[in-house]
């Protein structure tokens, strides 16, 4: 019997919000389904409770504050620590100075971290206890490009 390959991406989710270039939001901000970041977020960003949702940060957004979300695929600037409970890709332009927990990570050549990457089980990112189990991988990055 042929068994289906368990897909390692995220999941389809339409992007119903967009932070435009020309917008700058200073403050908190959670969202469901899917947001778009072109602009500039002054504050934490998360997926509401119980929300799947889906960060797209363009090579010309920005972030300074922490992000806690389910899927995120980063191309743009964040300054704080990110936390990914699914699948987290870091295309080339992705600039993070922050300490980043995440369950699945694809990182394309050119993408930067100054900051700590830890692998870690699905349950403690989604609940906030990120501690890493001893098998969890744990990576110190400073100013490093992959590529």
């Amino acid at each position: 019997m042929l068994r289906r390959k368990k897909t390692n991406s995220i999941e389809i989710t339409k992007l119903s919000s967009l932070v435009a270039d020309n917008v700058e939001i200073n403050g908190d901000l959670a969202f469901s389904d899917g947001l778009r970041v072109d602009g500039s977020v002054c504050g934490n960003l998360s997926n509401k409770d119980g929300h799947k949702g889906l960060l797209v940060l363009s090579e010309r957004g920005r972030i300074e504050g922490n992000v806690h979300v389910h899927d995120a695929v980063i191309n743009g600037v964040i300054v704080g620590d990110v936390s990914v409970e699914h699948f987290l890709e870091l295309q080339p332009k992705a600039r993070i100075t922050g300490d980043i927990k995440y369950r699945q990570l694809q990182m394309d050549c050119g993408a930067s971290v100054s900051g700590t990457l830890t692998c870690v089980a699905e349950e403690a990112v989604a609940s906030g206890k990120v501690e890493p189990k001893s098998d969890d991988k744990v990576v110190e990055l400073n100013n490093t490009s992959h590529g």
